[in-house]
């Protein structure tokens, strides 16, 4: 086997190396993506409504991966629109199709994360 395809040693250093990889990558994120300020946004309002209504742990559960979700999705369609604008700097229709289905990708798991959000929220906020 050639040396890049076995397994190097488990090490806690290089592990927490790659840790400082990913925080580059979230600050990178935040410097450069607007929309990332709207799901800080977003996921802030929700946190402050969690405290001020209760939630159940199932509930929690859901709006936490509701959340992630959409964090996901757009690290995710950040990453995609960044390697397709260094594939082609010219006008392509493949590449403007890939952009947009990545920003649908955002806008589906956005519009459940606010339904999920709705769905807990709206009867606490009703009762209050």
């Amino acid at each position: 086997m050639t040396k890049s395809l076995t397994q190097k040693k488990f090490s806690i250093r290089s592990r927490l190396h790659s840790f400082s990889h990913a925080f580059r990558g979230l600050k990178a994120f935040f410097a450069a993506e607007h929309n990332a300020l709207i799901h800080l946004l977003a996921t802030s309002l929700l946190i402050f409504l969690a405290f001020i209504f209760p939630v159940t742990r199932t509930e929690a559960v859901i709006l936490i991966f509701c959340t992630a979700s959409v964090w996901a999705a757009e690290l995710f369609n950040t990453a995609i629109e960044k390697i397709m604008d260094a594939v082609s700097t010219e006008k392509n229709q493949s590449v403007k199709f890939i952009k947009d289905v990545s920003a649908a990708a955002v806008l589906v798991t956005s519009i459940a994360a606010l339904c999920a959000g709705c769905l807990v929220f709206i009867p606490k906020i009703a009762a209050w």
